[in-house]
């Protein structure tokens, strides 16, 4: 198995102090509101929006660490994850007014920095588990794209991630940047910074300029 546990009891969170416990919870608020905001555009109650909010920040991560068989869960475990979820919920629910362009620019820029944060993170959980690189980088993609799809499905939507946005792509090119720079011996934060830049920078880029990749499609003549 490509799972290691170093130690019988299994490291469940970040250090407060780290600077990946700050990119986590960046990751949990960015998730939060995106999840809050088409919730709220959906017309969903306090409790609704709460909901979607939650699958949408704690569902990637869950389903990572079930894979990684990592317990008990991290959200179980540390409280400050739910505590802010619900805090950001009800604060987007109250402040937040839902207009078509609105919605699409803020889930865009939230969906953004939760795709940039939650990579890196899954990256980081699955390496220290002593996942592979293929494997490490699949379960970067998954701690961010679980929670969006069920976020999608519960507003009935369209994943995101199935329509022809550049978005796994650029989680990818950015976890090969993270193993580059980690091979080359750079220190850890500054390869954890430059992942995430890479990333947000290439989503940014994409939704500008409205990179797509196109359908493949059987030309018959």
């Amino acid at each position: 198995m490509f799972i290691a546990a170093l130690d019988s009891t299994l490291i469940t969170t970040f250090d407060p102090r780290s600077l990946l416990f700050l990119f986590d919870m960046i990751g949990i608020v960015a998730c939060s509101v995106s999840g809050t905001i088409l919730a709220k555009h959906k017309n969903f109650d306090v409790f609704g929006c709460l909901l979607v909010s939650m699958v949408t920040a704690i569902g990637g991560g869950t389903v990572r660490d079930v894979i990684l068989d990592r317990h008990p869960l991290f959200w179980m475990v540390d409280m400050s994850y739910l505590t802010v979820i619900t805090i950001t919920s009800l604060t987007m629910q109250i402040f937040f007014q839902t207009t078509a362009h609105r919605v699409d620019k803020f889930l865009k820029l939230s969906d953004t920095i939760g795709l940039a944060a939650f990579t890196l993170i899954g990256i980081k959980v699955a390496t220290s588990m002593g996942a592979n690189i293929p494997v490490a980088l699949l379960l970067g993609v998954i701690t961010i794209i679980v929670g969006g799809i069920i976020r999608d499905m519960i507003c009935n939507e369209i994943p995101l991630v199935l329509q022809q946005e550049i978005y796994i792509t650029a989680a990818l090119i950015g976890g090969g940047v993270f193993f580059v720079l980690r091979g080359l011996g750079v220190t850890d934060w500054i390869t954890e910074i430059a992942t995430m830049s890479t990333i947000f920078t290439l989503r940014m880029l994409a939704i500008r300029y409205d990179w797509q990749f196109p359908q493949i499609e059987w030309v018959r003549r």
